[in-house]
C-alpha cells in the first residue's frame, strides 16, 4: 500500500487534507439547506457533512494524494455521524484518492484484531468478505506494546494495507510522557526503533506499510527520529494551524525527496474563514480550500526543493 501512496504523491505532492469537520466549519448555507430538508438534528448535521466533505474533495482531488478523515469528529454526532464518515471514505477512494483513517485504535490483541478487521480488513460472513469503513491505511496508538500493533500488521501483510503509529505527537503535552528518558533515551526515540523493526515485517520496495506519526511542531525531534527510521513513511500533522511550516519539514524527508506526507486540516477546510482567502467566501469555501492546498504545495515543494 505505501508503494501506492508513493505514485501518488510523486504525481501530486506530499499533502494530505485532513478532513475533519467540527459543526463551526461548515457553512452556515450547507447546514440551513440540510436542516431544511431532514431536520435540525444529528441526521442534519450528517448530511451536511458529507457535502461539504465533497465539495472540498472536487475541488482538490486532482493535486493531493491522499486525505485522512478524524473518525471523532464524526462520531460525536453518533451513528449519524459514522455513516458521513463511511461515505466520505467511500467516496474518496470514488475520485482516486488514499484515504487514511485517523482512529488512533490501540488495544490487547483480540481487540486490536477487530479493529484491524473493521478499519482496513475484512470480516468473513457465509463464505463472503466484507469490509468495514474500507480506509487504506489507520492511525495506531502503540501504548499497549506490540501485541496491540502486530494484528494491524497482519492486517497490512494480508490486505495490502498500512498503518501509521504514534511516535512523537504535535499536541504541546506530548513531551509529558513521550519525552521521559528511559535506559538513557527519551521515549520517543524508543518507540521509533520499535516501528523501524516492526516496519521490517511489512515492506513494499524501499518502504514499509507500517509507517509514523511526528508532529511538525517538534522538528527537532523529527529529524532524529528520520535517521532511526530510514524506511519508515512519516505522518506529518501540525502543520499550519498548530504552527507547522515547511522549513520546518525539510529534515523530515529522505535525500530522495520521500520519506513524508504532511497534514493540514482546518487550514484547508477551513480555508474560507482566514482573512487570507476570504475573498472566496463561505459560498466558495471548496475554492478557498483549493487555493490553501496550492500554497502549501508550493511552500512544501520549495522547502524541500522538488
Amino acid at each position: 500500500m505505501i508503494s501506492r501512496l508513493i505514485e501518488k504523491i510523486q504525481k501530486t505532492a506530499p499533502i494530505v487534507v485532513g478532513l475533519d469537520p467540527q459543526l463551526k466549519f461548515i457553512p452556515e448555507q450547507l447546514l440551513k439547506a440540510s436542516y431544511k430538508e431532514i431536520g435540525e438534528n444529528p441526521e442534519g448535521v450528517a448530511d451536511a457533512i458529507f457535502k461539504f466533505n465533497k465539495g472540498i474533495v472536487d475541488a482538490v482531488y486532482d493535486i493531493i494524494p491522499a486525505v485522512k478523515p478524524q473518525i471523532a469528529m464524526y462520531e460525536v454526532f453518533g451513528i449519524p455521524g459514522l455513516i458521513a464518515f463511511d461515505k466520505t471514505v467511500k467516496y474518496c477512494r470514488e475520485k482516486g484518492l488514499v484515504v487514511i483513517g485517523d482512529i488512533k485504535r490501540g488495544d490487547i490483541g483480540s481487540t486490536s484484531a477487530a479493529y484491524a478487521q473493521g478499519h482496513i480488513g475484512s470480516v468473513e460472513i457465509g463464505g463472503k468478505k466484507f469490509r468495514g469503513f474500507e480506509e487504506d491505511f489507520a492511525t495506531v496508538n502503540p501504548y499497549l506494546g506490540s501485541d496491540g500493533v502486530k494484528p494491524f500488521i497482519d492486517i497490512c501483510n494480508a490486505e495490502d494495507r498500512g498503518i501509521f503509529v504514534l511516535v512523537k505527537t504535535s499536541n504541546p503535552s506530548s513531551g509529558e510522557l513521550q519525552d521521559k528518558m528511559v535506559d538513557g533515551a527519551p521515549i520517543y526515540e524508543m518507540m521509533g526503533r520499535m516501528v523501524d523493526e516492526w516496519g521490517k515485517e511489512s515492506m513494499d520496495g524501499a518502504y514499509s506499510n507500517v509507517g509514523a506519526v511526528v508532529g511538525a511542531t517538534y522538528p527537532e525531534q523529527g529529524k532524529v527520529l528520520r535517521k532511526i527510521m530510514p524506511h519508515t513513511f512519516i505522518l506529518v500533522p501540525g502543520y499550519g494551524a498548530q504552527g507547522g511550516k515547511g522549513a520546518d519539514l525539510v529534515h523530515f524527508f529522505n535525500e530522495d525527496g520521500l520519506g513524508a506526507i504532511v497534514n493540514s486540516s482546518r487550514g484547508i477546510i477551513a480555508a474560507y474563514t482566514q482573512d487570507k482567502y476570504s475573498k472566496f467566501g463561505a459560498e466558495n469555501f471548496a475554492d478557498a480550500s483549493r487555493a490553501a492546498v496550492l500554497d502549501m504545495k508550493e511552500d512544501i515543494l520549495g522547502a524541500i526543493g522538488r
